[in-house]
């Protein structure tokens, strides 16, 4: 019985750490959109559109920040 708990206690562990690691990595690819986006609430919009793009494409983490930059670039200035 000892060993179950263990084990239980030790898989959830894991799984609240992983689950963390995600959300962290999100909230850091937001912030990330969000700060090159500036104050411009067009803009923010804009790169918050980007950044779902990049994730419905599949653009690796290590290549985000240059795929980011690139729209923000791209973005149409009034």
């Amino acid at each position: 019985m000892d060993y179950l708990i263990i084990f239980v206690t030790t898989v959830a562990g894991l799984y609240f750490h992983g689950w963390l690691y995600v959300r962290i990595r999100r909230w850091m690819d937001h912030d990330l959109a969000l700060s090159l986006a500036g104050k411009d609430e067009g803009k923010r919009a804009f790169m918050l559109e980007r950044l779902a793009e990049a994730r419905a494409r599949k653009i690796k983490r290590r290549d985000l920040p240059q795929w980011l930059e690139a729209a923000a670039a791209g973005y149409p200035a009034r």
